[in-house]
C-alpha cells in the first residue's frame, strides 16, 4: 500500500465503549498505510463500520446502512473516485459469511479480534477492486486467533491521542468466560484475554502525557482483569488500579463493565485506599430473582448481590451505584419481576439501564420456551424505569449543597459557562472562564436540572 497521507477513513462506530477504543485502534493501526481520519463519510475512499451486536436487529441496521453506503459509492464512482467498505466488530465476527452473501458491496469483514491485520486485508481486498464482480469476493477474517491482537498492533499515535481530549478509554480486558444465557459476547469476542500490566501502563502513560486527565478502564468483565507483569506475577484489577495511581498527571481512573462474581477483595480495597478511583460503580444484576439469575446463569443470588454492595460501600461510603436489567426474560413471573423492582430499591441505584429480553441466536436463551408476551415486557420496563428514574432524580437532588471536584471539560451552552463532570459522571454546568477547561476544580451544587448539576466556582479552592 502507498505510504502516503492521500487517503482518508470513515468509522462509524455502534455500541459500546470498547467499540469506540476499538475504532480508535484502527485509526492508529491504518495511519502508517496513509488513512488519515475524516469526519466527512463523503470524502472517505474507506468506511468501516464497527459494529455491535447486543441490540435487537442489530444486524439489519447493518444491511440498512450498507444500502445507503452502495448508493454513495455509486455516486462517488461516477465522479471518478471510489469507496471501500469495510464491516468490523460482533455482527461482523456473528454474521460474517451473510454480509458478504447479502451486501457484495463490501470489500472486507472482520471481527474484533482481527482489527490488527487491517492493513493485509486491505492490502488484500485492493487486489480485487478491477476483478469482473463475479469473481470478487469479500476479504472475511473472523477466526478467533491464537496470537494476542493487542502486541500486534502498533503503538498509539500520540498526534492521535491528543485529539482525544481530557478523557480517554483504554481496554486492558477483552472476551468473557461467564456465558450468561442470554449474551452473545463470549461467541464475538471469545474467551477472556487480559493486556499485560506494562502494555496498559505504557499506554496509559501515553494518554497522560497527551494531556488526558481521566481515564476509564474497559473490558467486557473488566474486573476480571489478570494481567502479568514483568516478573511473570498475576496482578488482578486492584493492584493494576495502584500501578496506574503512580502515574505523575493521572487524576482520574474508572472501570467498567464489572461482574460481581470478580468483585474481589483487592479491587474493593483499591476503592477505600485510592482518591483517583471514582465512587462510581456499574454493577449489573440482571434480575433481582434468584429462579432467573439460575436461568440467566449469572451464578449469584439477589442476597449475595446485595452483600457484595455493603462490603463496597463498607469501603467507600460515598460510593454511588448504576446497573443493568433485563425485564421479560423467559419464564419470568409477576413475582420474580417484583423481586427485581424490590432489589432495585434495596440498592437504591444512581442510574441503570433496561431493556426488554430479546433473543439472541445461538445463545442458550433462544432455546427457552415460556416466552413473556411483548405487551407484558413493555408494561414491565415502563414500571421499572419509572422507579429507577425516580431514585435518579433523588440522587441528583441529594447532591444540592455539596461541594464536588468537577473535572471542567468543555465551554458551556450559555455564554460565560462551562461544563464539566462530577465524580459520579453527572455534567456539571457553572460560570467561569475558559481558562478552568483542563482543570479539577471544587464546585458547589446549587441546583439540578433535567439530566445535569448546576453548580457555583469555589473561587478559594482549587483541587
Amino acid at each position: 500500500m502507498p505510504q502516503n497521507a492521500s487517503k482518508r477513513v470513515f468509522i462509524k462506530t455502534y455500541g459500546c465503549q470498547m467499540n469506540v477504543y476499538d475504532s480508535d485502534r484502527m485509526a492508529d493501526a491504518l495511519a502508517p498505510h496513509g488513512y488519515m481520519p475524516t469526519q466527512e463519510i463523503g470524502e472517505a475512499d474507506l468506511v468501516l463500520l464497527n459494529t455491535c451486536h447486543i441490540r435487537e436487529k442489530a444486524s439489519e441496521k447493518v444491511f440498512s446502512e450498507l444500502g445507503r453506503l452502495k448508493e454513495l459509492q455509486g455516486e462517488k464512482r461516477a465522479a471518478g473516485g471510489d469507496m471501500m467498505i469495510g464491516v468490523a466488530g460482533c455482527v461482523a465476527q456473528a454474521e460474517g459469511e451473510e454480509i458478504a452473501r447479502r451486501a457484495p458491496v463490501v470489500d472486507l469483514v472482520f471481527g474484533p479480534q482481527a482489527y490488527h491485520r487491517l492493513p493485509d486485508m486491505l492490502a488484500r481486498a485492493q487486489s480485487q477492486r478491477h476483478m469482473h464482480p463475479a469473481l470478487k469476493k469479500a476479504v472475511i477474517d473472523t477466526d478467533f486467533p491464537e496470537e494476542d491482537k493487542f502486541a500486534h498492533l502498533p503503538a498509539a499515535r500520540k498526534e492521535a491521542t491528543i485529539a482525544r481530549g481530557l478523557t480517554a478509554f483504554l481496554t486492558v480486558q477483552e472476551g468473557c468466560d461467564k456465558f450468561c444465557s442470554f449474551c452473545v459476547v463470549p461467541y464475538t469476542r471469545g474467551a477472556e484475554v487480559s493486556r499485560p500490566v506494562s502494555q496498559v501502563l505504557d499506554e496509559a502513560r501515553l494518554l497522560v502525557d497527551a494531556g488526558v486527565k481521566e481515564i476509564t478502564l474497559l473490558g467486557q468483565n473488566v474486573n476480571a482483569y489478570h494481567g502479568t507483569d514483568g516478573a511473570g506475577r498475576d496482578i488482578g484489577l486492584g493492584e493494576l488500579c495502584y500501578l496506574l495511581a503512580e502515574i505523575p498527571g493521572l487524576e482520574r481512573l474508572r472501570y467498567t463493565t464489572s461482574h460481581p462474581r470478580d468483585m474481589d477483595d483487592g479491587l474493593i480495597a483499591a476503592h477505600r485506599d485510592l482518591p483517583l478511583l471514582m465512587p462510581y460503580l456499574h454493577l449489573p444484576v440482571q434480575s433481582g430473582s434468584d429462579r432467573i439469575l439460575k436461568a440467566m446463569n449469572r451464578k449469584h443470588t439477589a442476597a449475595e448481590y446485595l452483600s457484595l454492595i455493603e462490603r463496597i460501600k463498607a469501603a467507600r461510603p460515598d460510593m454511588a451505584l448504576s446497573g443493568d436489567f433485563i425485564v421479560g426474560f423467559p419464564g419470568e413471573t409477576d413475582q420474580d419481576f417484583e423481586d427485581t423492582l424490590t432489589i432495585i430499591r434495596d440498592t437504591g441505584y444512581a442510574s441503570a439501564y433496561s431493556f426488554k429480553y430479546s433473543t439472541r441466536p445461538g445463545t442458550p436463551g433462544a432455546n427457552l420456551g415460556d416466552q413473556v408476551p411483548e405487551e407484558i415486557k413493555t408494561e414491565r420496563l415502563y414500571r421499572l424505569q419509572e422507579l429507577v428514574n425516580q431514585q435518579t432524580t433523588a440522587f441528583h437532588a441529594s447532591m444540592v449543597g455539596k461541594t464536588l471536584p468537577v473535572l471542567v471539560e468543555r465551554v458551556g451552552r450559555m455564554p460565560g459557562q462551562v461544563g464539566g463532570r462530577s465524580p459520579y459522571l453527572q455534567a456539571v454546568h457553572l460560570e467561569g472562564a475558559t481558562d478552568l477547561i483542563g482543570a479539577i476544580r471544587q464546585v458547589e451544587i446549587i441546583g439540578t436540572s433535567t439530566n445535569s448539576l448546576v453548580g457555583r466556582l469555589v473561587r478559594a479552592s482549587a483541587a
